[in-house]
């Protein structure tokens, strides 16, 4: 029987030290790699030639900016057309890695905590930067809401502040459980239908065909949850409570 969490296990493709350090290059950094380079083909290839009447590729490529700036738009208004880039590549970074996890026989990056945590942390600390860069120290009030009675105001500013420490935390972890569960179901459901197989004769083919078109869906959805989180984020550091 097949450990259904082995697909997860980092393996080293090129063992590199550097200054004692173990700084090889695994199958995570490769599929990581992947998905960059995937990601920035597909909008150069998409937008190499910029037609009027766009192509089916140039009409995707064009669609999913242009999701990005109205999520942008929606959540955090006219300030929010600065952060395109680094929304937009996250969101693509994810998105890819991702699709890219439900290939056979491939790596699921964004099912490491190290991974998710990291992205995280960078939305965490511009949305903590551009606070304090935008706001200056009542940047802090965004810790205490507004009307918040004196005798509260201790109490809420603690649990304001473990929430707001908190976020990469839960952002992460989502991101990364969901990844990790859907593949584990579907290494599971895919024991049993080789055991249904073998002894029962019975192939439930268009069940497991389901599954994984559900598993992608998942992944997709799971891109768009980080992508609008991390817009909402922006929003409490551009334009506070």
């Amino acid at each position: 029987m097949h450990n259904p969490l082995a697909q997860f296990e980092i393996k080293p493709l090129l063992s590199l030290n550097l200054l004692g350090h173990d700084v090889s290059f695994t199958n995570s950094a490769l599929f990581m790699t992947i998905a960059v380079v995937f990601a920035s083909g597909l909008m150069l290839f998409a937008t190499r030639k910029q037609e009027l009447v766009p192509t089916r590729i140039q009409m995707m490529a064009e669609s999913l900016f242009g999701m990005i700036d109205d999520m942008l738009m929606q959540n955090v208004g006219d300030g929010g057309k600065q952060f395109i880039p680094l929304i937009f590549s996250l969101f693509m970074f994810v998105l890819f890695c991702n699709i890219l996890g439900m290939i056979p026989y491939s790596f699921t990056a964004t099912s490491h905590i190290t991974v998710t945590f990291v992205l995280a942390m960078i939305v965490f600390l511009t949305v903590t930067i551009v606070g304090f860069v935008k706001h200056g120290l009542h940047f802090f009030s965004l810790f205490l809401p507004h009307g918040t009675p004196s005798w509260l105001a201790p109490l809420l500013i603690v649990i304001e502040l473990v929430a707001y420490l908190a976020r990469p935390v839960s952002l992460s972890l989502r991101l990364a459980a969901n990844m990790v569960a859907g593949h584990v179901l579907l290494k599971v459901l895919a024991g049993f239908m080789v055991v249904m197989a073998f002894y029962l004769k019975i192939v439930p083919g268009p069940f497991i065909v389901v599954l994984v078109g559900f598993e992608i869906f998942i992944a997709i959805l799971q891109a768009y949850i980080f992508t609008i989180l991390s817009c909402v984020y922006i929003n409490d550091a551009v334009n506070l409570h």
